[in-house]
């Protein structure tokens, strides 16, 4: 048998055939070593190895049971109702809003594998003497899904190219592990382009943002009950976020929701994302589900034949936080050609709030981006109706224990389309794949955590993180504030606090529970979660997890 250390040899093998005919001198119980291999694959051949860690991105950042249900419906953003019969699953949604998962749940173990399947064929690229600018993008990808196993999950394994593959990998945890990713992160940066050919690629800017939010949390990972900060790892925040503003490179899109409609790839705020190509079946898991799985079954035409699964919803204090009353202007259709920002009287309505005709969307299906509340109307300006030929009209109030079972049960619940879908192809229609890119870092976060650590820093730079948050909200059409602080953690909604401003522009963007964590209100009651328990700060190992790696330990709790 032939015996490889580093890498499976059907996977050499795989690679091999990919690039070409290369004569392995083997023999019966040899071994292929490093150098041995390295040659087999060539460049060409590494190139395929960190083209399949990229290719990790999709399912855990793409996916509506993957990063964004532990982000999004553990938090105050997103909960899912069960409808009858659907979305039941024997409640795995429903506990992940109201905080009573465990160690067997299928979604956390599923992250968790994922994670873990890009973190090693990241590792994998390193053994294989790969170029300076090869290693920075796999010791990225790496940190990438390291950082997000340790902010989930409190700990993580790893390996380092030429570990025996029959050992458990080793195991970091606290410090060490937050240490173990800043460091790789500082180490790569002068590897990586000043900015890469495409938003797909790892930039310098990727890897700066990503050690930002290392920064930023290194205090919430080390006590997720009582989150300190220390005044360097905010300085280092400012440092590298003002580096990024400051660079030329990235700038405030016109409208916010082109940096999610169909052409976003050519946003001037993305900085990470993962690409998407409209009608190629290779791209099978694409951003589709994040429109799917929020409209309603009837929300559909000739161009979007399979609209929605009538799943995913907000809740209406959430929704409420955008502080808005205005009604649209008397005597201006809603479906004026082209009029995407100009239908509200109150001109200092916050277009994040969505509501507005969008060209190239509007005019196909109806739908209007942003949140959905009340009658629906099909691109022909005729109301909708769900499947029992009562109005469509999306009503904020969801039953008290998220199973719906009246009546109305198909329309409870505010829905959220961040993602305009793509309607780019005409009269065919790709329920998926579609074109619009996957956000993974975009600049708007970059501003609001340097006017966090600005807050947070030992002498607090008030005015300047308050001149940020203003100069984002005029981009996004809405009034300033008159003041700025990071939290009320009597109302987690109050309009002038960082929080809540976050929550404004990073709804649905797979960022929320680790903003409650930071900002020390995780754990605070709010709609259809009325108790807590501190050990959901942190997500448990999957007992699978745990019998097939001895290293790793439970959380406390679980």
């Amino acid at each position: 048998m032939i015996k490889s250390k580093n890498i499976k040899l059907l996977t050499v093998l795989a690679m091999v055939s990919a690039v070409g005919c290369t004569k392995l001198d083997e023999k019966l119980n040899s071994t292929l070593t490093n150098n041995q291999t390295a040659t087999a694959l060539g460049a060409q051949g590494v190139g395929l190895l960190l083209q399949a860690a990229y290719a990790d991105l999709q399912v855990p950042f793409t996916n509506q049971d993957q990063l964004f249900s532990l982000e999004e419906n553990t938090a105050d953003e997103s909960l899912v109702p069960t409808r009858g019969g659907d979305w039941d699953d024997n409640g795995v949604w429903r506990v992940l809003h109201n905080h009573t998962w465990n160690a067997d749940h299928g979604q956390i173990l599923s992250v968790f594998n994922n994670l873990n399947k890009m973190n090693f064929d990241a590792t994998n690229v390193l053994a294989f003497s790969p170029s300076k600018q090869q290693a920075a993008e796999a010791r990225f990808l790496r940190a990438l899904s390291l950082y997000y196993l340790l902010d989930l999950y409190g700990q993580y394994p790893v390996r380092n190219p030429g570990d025996n593959l029959l050992n458990a990998p080793t195991v970091k945890s606290g410090a060490a592990a937050a240490q173990f990713i800043i460091d790789e992160l500082t180490a790569i940066i002068n590897d990586l382009p000043a900015k890469p050919d495409n938003a797909g690629k790892v930039g310098q800017a990727a890897a700066k943002t990503l050690l930002m939010k290392c920064y930023l949390n290194r205090g919430a990972w080390a006590n997720r009950a009582n989150p300190t900060f220390a005044d360097a790892d905010m300085q280092q925040v400012i440092t590298l976020g003002t580096s990024i503003m400051n660079s030329g490179q990235y700038s405030y899109a016109s409208e916010y929701f082109q940096n999610f409609d169909v052409t976003n790839g050519s946003s001037p705020e993305n900085i990470f994302t993962w690409i998407n190509n409209s009608g190629v079946s290779a791209n099978n898991s694409g951003p589709q589900a994040r429109w799917c799985m929020t409209l309603h079954y009837n929300q559909e035409t000739d161009y979007n034949p399979n609209a929605g699964w009538n799943g995913f919803s907000t809740i209406s204090d959430f929704y409420n936080s955008f502080g808005t009353t205005a009604q649209p202007m008397v005597g201006v259709s809603q479906f004026a050609s082209g009029n995407i920002s100009g239908l509200y009287a109150d001109t200092a309505v916050d277009s994040r709030i969505g509501g507005r005709y969008y060209w190239g969307v509007t005019n196909f299906s109806g739908q209007k981006p942003g949140m959905m509340i009340g009658q629906q109307y099909n691109e022909n300006k005729m109301p909708l109706q769900d499947r029992k030929k009562n109005p469509l009209a999306f009503d904020p109030t969801i039953a008290s224990n998220m199973q719906e079972t009246g009546s109305n049960l198909e329309v409870t619940g505010i829905r959220v389309e961040k993602y305009p879908p793509d309607f780019s192809s005409g009269s065919k229609y790709y329920e998926g794949p579609a074109g619009n890119d996957i956000v993974i870092m975009r600049y708007s976060d970059v501003v609001l955590m340097v006017a966090e650590a600005k807050l947070r820093a030992a002498s607090p730079d008030n005015a300047g993180a308050l001149a940020l948050v203003n100069t984002l909200r005029a981009a996004r059409k809405a009034a300033p504030l008159p003041s700025i602080s990071l939290v009320n953690t009597s109302n987690i909604y109050d309009p002038n606090t960082l929080l809540t401003e976050r929550g404004r522009e990073m709804y649905w963007e797979t960022v929320r529970r680790t903003d409650l964590v930071r900002f020390g209100v995780f754990t605070k009651p709010w709609q259809y979660k009325p108790t807590d328990d501190p050990k959901y700060l942190l997500f448990p190992i999957p007992n699978q997890a745990l019998a097939a790696n001895p290293n790793l330990t439970q959380n406390p709790g679980y």
